[in-house]
């Protein structure tokens, strides 16, 4: 990208130049007239070279066109990748957001049911039998199943993200119809 900025602005500079001749070779006949001596080292510029200077400046001017519109269409592409690929680094953020906030309530669960499946065996272990930590430990398992759940929930999401632009590039194959059978 640096190089096509380098190219354009060497071509912008050579425009300026071959312009600046141009000028002053179209000046130079009025000048002439005006002054009796023509400087040192300056020749007259003929009608052909003042035709091939300006022919090779319209043709500097189509070039500089042709990497203007190259280096606007090479920036678009730029900034149209650069917005996809923020808007998939954001989607992929957000899922794993997601899987590490389900993994953490799964943990969470896990280890509050570890507890109480600690207290109740201790309880039982020792003949009470204790129904508030039965149902605690109803209550943990329960949760522990939802936080799996949902664990596993936000990771097939993630699967599903990144394999919906995959299946989309397929190509659809039409059901064929059965053939009938004519007997």
């Amino acid at each position: 990208m640096s190089d096509l900025a380098e190219y354009e602005r060497r071509i912008s500079y050579a425009l300026e130049r071959i312009g600046k001749g141009i000028e002053a070779a179209a000046l130079r006949p009025a000048a002439a007239a005006l002054a009796p001596t023509a400087p040192l080292g300056a020749a007259p510029a003929s009608p052909q070279e003042t035709a091939d200077l300006r022919e090779a400046l319209e043709a500097e001017r189509i070039a500089n066109a042709q990497l203007s519109e190259r280096v606007r269409a090479i920036r678009e592409k730029q900034e149209t990748t650069l917005a996809a690929l923020e808007r998939k680094l954001a989607a992929a953020t957000l899922g794993l957001d997601q899987a590490n906030h389900e993994l953490v309530r799964l943990k969470r669960a896990n280890t509050e049911l570890a507890g109480l499946n600690r207290d109740l065996t201790e309880a039982s272990s020792a003949g009470q039998a204790e129904p508030h930590l039965i149902n605690r430990a109803m209550q943990a398992e329960l949760e522990s199943l939802r936080a799996a759940r949902g664990a596993e929930i936000a990771e097939l999401d993630g699967l599903l993200g990144a394999l919906g632009p995959l299946v989309a590039s397929l190509p659809l194959i039409a059901p064929q119809a059965p053939e009938a059978d004519h007997a």
